[in-house]
């Protein structure tokens, strides 16, 4: 069987790196975060690495067409023998639709699945990672931002792939070893 593609989408502070990291450690398959592929571009320091920066910063989702490049240039690296672990690919509408294209005429076996927590929770979990780091889309008010892009543009993208039959609800309010193991046992992996 081939490997299959597979995505972890969800709220922010949802675990969809943690459950990214947890897949990769029994698989040695790669993860390509989109956000690591967007501050590759912040990097570069070019006028659109500067107002990605911007954008980033305050919370706000980037442009759907930013985000789909950053994913097709993941996609088409990937080996016929390989696969790719996408963590937090697929925000809004225009780039789910883009991403289900791209599957289907890739014709490769694919799994998305849906981290599911409240929004207390991920408060709580965000506040957590924090204490730990720095990073400017952490503090609280750029959480509430994000929360509100979440509903406004990403709901609309989890109907439709819901809708095509292309999603896997998960409950992400349990313990990340548990959820690792239902996905493991979705993947046919134990």
């Amino acid at each position: 069987m081939e490997k299959p593609i597979v995505f972890f989408i969800g709220k922010p502070g949802s675990g969809k790196g943690t459950q990214a990291e947890l897949l990769a450690k029994v698989t040695d398959w790669p993860v390509f975060g989109t956000s690591s592929g967007l501050r590759e571009i912040v990097a570069t320091g070019t006028a659109a690495g500067h107002k990605l920066k911007e954008t980033m910063d305050s919370g706000a989702l980037t442009p759907y067409w930013i985000a789909s490049y950053v994913y097709l240039k993941a996609l088409f690296t990937i080996a016929d023998d390989d696969t790719i672990i996408f963590d937090g690919t697929s925000r809004t509408l225009p780039e789910t639709e883009i991403v289900a294209d791209s599957l289907r005429w890739i014709g490769r076996p694919f799994f998305i699945f849906h981290l599911t927590v409240p929004d207390e929770e991920v408060y709580g979990r965000i506040a957590l990672r924090r204490e730990k780091g720095t990073r400017v889309d952490d503090l609280p008010e750029a959480v509430t931002r994000r929360l509100e892009a979440y509903y406004a543009e990403t709901d609309s993208a989890i109907a439709y792939l819901r809708d095509a039959g292309m999603l896997t609800d998960i409950d992400g309010h349990r313990p990340p070893e548990v959820i690792a193991e239902e996905v493991r046992g979705i993947l046919a992996l134990q």
